[in-house]
């Protein structure tokens, strides 16, 4: 008795001792956080005060803000309130604009239309793929990139503007007098099937309802004839995780985990489950993927590995296994937060970049040789920490 007595008493002191020292590293870092805020804010007040020249605010303290992100994950980032669009777009897949898909031509150097949509502002004037904007309105376009040419196509819906262009097949220079509109990007913008019942499916990113457009064009090939479906993610940056989950319920049983998150607050560890009946889980899938196919893309392609439903062809995917939340800012501004990692069916999180270390990670990659194996529902071997390799 008296040796379990000691005992419990030594492990009374343990875990008094472990509970002290972690409060005295809250408290620290709780002081470090107070103290670096502090700092900022008195430097800040002297610079506005005294500084020889007068202050932009917003420049000033938005590039300190976006220096801090930068030191984290490249997917956390601020939207002050006349960004705040952008995210939205993302989310939606909706915007004022032209409805055209653009580039920039390496060769050219200079972004070019590469898609106009079909009953859109860009197709309805008579745009052409491959024509060379020059410039929109007054401002030249000459060298610009695409995200420069992109926030000069948009605006504010029945806005107009004249767009300058040159047609290489005519090396002519043509102007167009465009009205911007609500453009809601399609998510499916092809899907049809072939003469020997080879079904295809273009997804182009996973925003709001996506997935009921997949579902019918699915339902539409069924009734066309379809045994066999090529779904195509080349280029698919992702998007709605909630999505991406109910388009691989699609095609597996209900009750399946498909993915979990895992990050520092208990609220943001999740379990997505399929949640209904397939509409199909044995016709044969190939899944076309490449090195832009990321986040809800590769949670779908790899859900589809893991459960061994599905080949994929392609190239080893982005590797993006990092979750990001929205979180509403003072005066109309928005963080897009990363909050968790993902873990796929076989347990794999397939975040490809070491995103604590180099400048944030934008070039770490984790090597090879410290990925560690797990299996598929049948037992073939899969890696994490690289995106999903192919079949």
């Amino acid at each position: 008795m008296r040796k379990i007595f000691l005992s419990f008493t030594l492990l009374l002191l343990t875990l008094g001792s472990t509970v002290t020292a972690q409060n005295n590293v809250n408290k620290e870092h709780n002081f470090d956080v107070a103290k670096n805020l502090e700092t900022f804010s008195a430097i800040y007040k002297y610079l506005d005060l005294m500084y020889v020249d007068t202050l932009n605010a917003d420049e000033v303290v938005g590039n300190g803000i976006n220096y801090m992100l930068r030191s984290l994950d490249p997917y956390t980032v601020y939207y002050p309130e006349d960004k705040v669009k952008d995210l939205d777009m993302m989310i939606s897949g909706k915007y004022a604009g032209i409805g055209a898909l653009i580039r920039y031509n390496l060769v050219l150097k200079n972004v070019v239309i590469d898609e106009p949509y079909e009953n859109m502002p860009a197709a309805e004037v008579g745009l052409k793929k491959g024509d060379v904007i020059l410039s929109i309105g007054d401002s030249s376009m000459v060298g610009k990139d695409v995200s420069y040419v992109s926030n000069h196509l948009r605006g504010d819906a029945g806005t107009t503007f004249i767009l300058t262009i040159q047609r290489p097949s005519t090396n002519k220079k043509m102007k167009f007098k465009i009205t911007r509109r609500a453009i809601q990007l399609p998510s499916v913008p092809y899907y049809g099937v072939q003469e020997n019942g080879v079904g295809y499916i273009d997804l182009n990113s996973f925003t709001t309802d996506c997935s009921k457009d997949v579902r019918r064009a699915f339902l539409d090939m069924k009734k066309q004839g379809m045994k066999s479906l090529v779904f195509d993610l080349r280029n698919n940056g992702g998007g709605s995780l909630q999505e991406a989950i109910n388009i691989v319920n699609m095609f597996v049983p209900k009750g399946l985990t498909l993915v979990k998150t895992q990050g520092k607050l208990e609220r943001v560890n999740k379990e997505y489950k399929t949640t209904v009946e397939p509409i199909d889980t044995v016709i044969p899938i190939v899944v076309l993927v490449n090195g832009e196919t990321a986040s809800a893309s590769e949670i779908t392609s790899g859900s589809l590995q893991d459960l061994d439903r599905a080949v994929i062809l392609g190239t080893r995917t982005y590797g993006k296994g990092l979750v990001q939340v929205s979180m509403e800012l003072p005066y109309n501004g928005s963080l897009k937060l990363t909050t968790s990692k993902y873990y796929i069916p076989s347990g794999r999180c397939i975040q490809a970049i070491n995103y604590k270390h180099s400048n944030g990670g934008y070039i770490e990659h984790v090597p090879d040789s410290l990925t560690h194996v797990f299996h598929t529902a049948d037992g073939r071997e899969v890696r994490d920490g690289g995106g999903i390799k192919p079949d």
